[in-house]
């Protein structure tokens, strides 16, 4: 299953998609980090655009289920 990313404090989404069956791990905001197929962060900008090696999604605005969907589509094989 996919390794997630997911930006402090979201804990609630760390935890949804782990029942999901993902592999979720919390990062803070600042921090480097590689080896993930997605990473889930508050917001994007160009301030953090470039800070990630994988693809990532925006859950600004959003539910938890909302996120949980953007997700499982965003790993779907084109």
């Amino acid at each position: 299953m996919a390794k997630i990313a997911v930006e402090k404090p979201f804990a609630d989404v760390k935890e949804a998609l782990e029942e999901q069956g993902y592999e979720a791990q919390l990062f803070d905001s600042d921090e480097q980090i590689s080896g993930f197929d997605l990473g889930v962060v508050r917001t994007l900008n160009d301030g953090n655009v470039d800070q990630f090696d994988f693809p990532v999604v925006s859950i600004e605005g959003m539910s938890i289920d909302d996120v949980v969907a953007r997700v499982r589509q965003a790993l779907e094989p084109a």
